[in-house]
């Protein structure tokens, strides 16, 4: 392709944890020359607050459980996903965007296997195990952009890898995400769990799935992956393969013992912690790197997953390394704020603002700076507007603020050190040493 960036074709959509659609709003009518790119999105001002409580809580949630951060970059080498998602995933086949270059580079899909691949490259396979990790970044995937899917979306991630393949760690993932999600003020949550068994156990039930699926007239789709990805039938959204789904064989009937034994664990685990699940046997995650535990986390009636992850044991040894346990997931971010900006609408309005301040005059106004600095050492919250002189339209602007105090500042109190507190709800005011300034403010807020 001549393009800098090449795409893969766009496909229909899945249930993978990446976007959110954000909240619409009223565009001025006129000509734009520039616009986002299709699938790409800005974070205004606005929606700033949202992200700054869900990176607040990240931090968190990934200090108290020992997880600590990791950045990769957001361009990997193909072979990264190609072997590690899987050739015959749809994020391989037809989301990757191609970077033209002599080699073979892409924007990244996802998080797991470039963490990972800097596990293995930067030796912490040596470092006491397991290695607990975490990261808040931009994931890439050329699909059709519609509501919860954009093609830039942004993921945090929770990666446990090394030690033994304790379902422990399962639940602790599980839990770490279930956390953040509560500390973002989202309620109603839905965890979805499942197990897809392991190397011994699964091609036991792939037998069971195909012969199942024999004959039966599914969709363009279906009848690939019946080829490339016997699991995923499971997964599919269509309206006419969602009806046979129901009497298909459960990967719970062919599972070995140890599988049975460590998916016990993992609920039992869930049950100590009294967080509620839902057994769901057609849950079976869209990337080949998964073994044993997969989960999803919905909002009680939405089809959109807030988080999803599982089990991966086997994906440090396909990118090169030994075989090593690992279990992970990542959260959509753009959904989070989404429902955040649905459910708690008053967390976007802006801080509050303690006081105004008003100059008056050019000796006034060359001073204001250094008057602000002084309130922003006592910790008093001030707005201005020094690019304005009309006392009246600084008064105006502080009445949209709703501040209750006022700080009129003029040429005579510049000369005197002096400054007037005004009482914006009754109009009075009084006049103080600037020395005394941050102390009265003070009292007068409490």
């Amino acid at each position: 392709m001549n393009k800098a960036i090449k795409k893969a074709p766009a496909k229909k959509e899945e249930a993978e944890t990446t976007a959110a659609k954000p909240a619409k709003r009223a565009r001025k009518p006129g000509k734009f020359t520039f616009q986002s790119v299709k699938g790409m999105h800005d974070i205004l001002p606005v929606d700033q607050v949202f992200w700054d409580k869900i990176r607040k809580e990240v931090l968190n949630i990934s200090d108290y459980y020992g997880f600590e951060r990791i950045d990769t970059p957001a361009i990997e080498n193909a072979a990264v996903f190609e072997k590690g998602v899987g050739a015959a995933t749809d994020i391989v086949e037809k989301e990757m965007f191609y970077i033209k270059s002599d080699d073979k580079l892409v924007l990244r899909p996802e998080c797991t296997a470039s963490v990972v691949r800097a596990y293995l490259e930067h030796g912490m396979t040596h470092l006491p195990q397991p290695v607990k990790l975490y990261y808040f970044g931009p994931m890439y995937r050329h699909e059709q952009p519609q509501e919860g899917r954009f093609r830039e979306f942004h993921q945090v991630g929770f990666e446990i890898l090394g030690s033994e393949s304790d379902p422990i760690y399962d639940a602790q993932v599980i839990l770490a995400c279930y956390r953040l999600l509560e500390a973002c003020k989202l309620s109603k949550l839905e965890i979805h769990v499942n197990t897809i068994g392991c190397r011994v156990c699964r091609p036991v039930f792939r037998r069971r799935l195909l012969e199942y699926y024999k004959n039966k007239p599914i969709c363009k789709d279906c009848r690939r992956r019946i080829v490339t990805n016997p699991l995923r039938l499971l997964d599919c959204k269509e309206e006419k393969c969602e009806k046979f789904k129901k009497d298909a064989p459960t990967i719970l009937d062919s599972t070995c013992n140890n599988c049975n034994t460590h998916f016990k664990s993992v609920v039992e685990y869930l049950d100590e912690l009294k967080i509620p699940y839902i057994l769901d046997n057609n849950l079976v995650r869209g990337l080949d790197y998964y073994s044993r535990t997969t989960f999803e986390i919905f909002e009680t009636g939405s089809k959109l997953a807030l988080a999803g992850g599982g089990r991966y044991d086997y994906l440090v040894e396909i990118l090169g390394g030994k075989v090593t346990p690992a279990v992970g997931a990542a959260l959509g971010v753009e959904r989070i704020v989404s429902l955040m900006q649905e459910r708690n609408p008053e967390m976007g309005r802006k801080s509050k603002v303690d006081v105004f301040l008003v100059h008056i005059g050019s000796l006034a106004k060359k001073k204001s700076l250094v008057l602000i600095e002084e309130l922003r050492k006592g910790g008093i919250r001030v707005r201005e507007a020094l690019g304005k002189d009309s006392m009246k339209s600084q008064l105006r602007q502080a009445d949209k603020e709703n501040v209750t105090l006022a700080l009129i500042y003029g040429q005579k109190e510049a000369f005197e050190d002096t400054i007037i507190i005004r009482d914006l709800a009754n109009s009075s005011q009084e006049t103080v040493p600037l020395e005394k300034l941050v102390a009265e403010v003070k009292r007068r807020l409490k």
